[in-house]
C-alpha cells in the first residue's frame, strides 16, 4: 500500500485535508443558509437554471460519494481514506441542501427537461435574466420573466449529455476491481476529473444566475473543489510509477 515517505509528511497531509474540508464545509453551510445578505426576492421556477443546477449537482455529488466510499474498501492508506471520507460526508451534506432547496421552492425533485439543459440557457448580461417566479408564477411552472437582459445563448453542454467530469460505468466497474496503489491512482484520477466537472457546473451556474443562495453555494463549491484538486494532484504525483 502507498504511504508518505515519513510519518511527519503523512500527518501534514492529513492536516491539510482536514483544513481544506473544514473551511469548505463552513463556507457552504453559511452560504447555503441564505441568511448572509438581504433577503432574495422570488423563488426559482421549475425549469429555471437554479432548479436544474440543484437537481444535476445532486446527481453529480452522489457519484462522488459512491466513489469515495468505494475506495475506502480498496486501500488502507490513511491519507486517501481520510480524503475519501471527507469528500463523502461533505458532498452528502451538500446534496441534502440541494434537495432541501427544491422542497422549499415547492418544486419536484425530478426534472421536466433532459439533464444539463440549464447549461445551455442564456448567460447573464449585466442583470438577472434567468427564469424566476417574480409573482404570477406561484405554481412553480417557471413562468417568471426575470428583471434584465441576457446575452445570446452560449451552449456549454448538450442537454441530456454526460455531466462534466462524471465517471463512466466502465470506469467505476474497473475501480472496484483494483487494490492498494492502483486503486488510489485511479480514484485520484477520476476524482480530479469529477471535481473539475463540478467546478465547471458551478461556474456555469454563476454565468447564468445571480440568485443569491445558489450563487453563494456555487462559489463555495469552486473554492473547495479547486483546493481539493490541487491537493489530489499532489497526492497523485506521489503515486506515479
Amino acid at each position: 500500500m502507498a504511504q508518505d515517505s515519513s510519518s511527519g509528511t503523512g500527518q501534514r497531509t492529513r492536516r491539510v485535508i482536514a483544513a481544506v474540508l473544514a473551511g469548505a464545509l463552513i463556507l457552504v453551510a453559511a452560504f447555503a443558509a441564505g441568511r448572509i445578505s438581504a433577503p432574495q426576492t422570488g423563488t426559482p421556477g421549475n425549469t429555471s437554471v437554479e432548479a436544474g443546477f440543484a437537481r444535476d449537482m445532486q446527481t453529480h455529488h452522489e457519484q462522488a460519494v459512491e466513489m469515495a466510499m468505494m475506495v475506502r474498501d480498496l486501500t488502507d492508506d490513511a491519507n486517501v481514506r481520510t480524503l475519501a471520507y471527507d469528500i463523502a460526508t461533505s458532498q452528502s451534506n451538500q446534496s441534502g441542501q440541494l434537495y432541501g432547496w427544491l422542497t422549499e421552492w415547492n418544486l419536484p425533485q425530478a426534472s421536466p427537461e433532459p439533464s444539463m439543459t440549464w447549461m445551455s440557457a442564456p448567460t447573464l448580461a449585466g442583470a438577472s435574466g434567468h427564469n424566476m417566479d417574480m409573482g404570477g408564477g406561484s405554481d412553480g411552472s417557471g413562468t417568471g420573466t426575470g428583471t434584465g437582459a441576457t446575452s445570446t445563448p452560449a451552449a456549454s453542454h448538450t442537454p441530456g449529455g454526460t455531466m462534466p467530469g462524471l465517471a463512466t460505468p466502465a470506469q467505476m466497474k474497473k475501480l472496484a476491481t483494483l487494490k492498494g496503489v492502483a486503486a488510489e491512482r485511479m480514484f485520484l484520477t477520476l476524482m480530479i476529473a469529477h471535481h473539475k466537472g463540478g467546478v465547471e457546473m458551478a461556474q456555469a451556474l454563476l454565468d447564468r444566475s445571480d440568485y443569491r443562495v445558489t450563487a453563494d453555494f456555487a462559489r463555495a463549491v469552486i473554492y473547495a473543489q479547486t483546493s481539493e484538486i490541487q491537493m489530489m494532484e499532489d497526492m497523485l504525483k506521489k503515486r506515479s510509477s
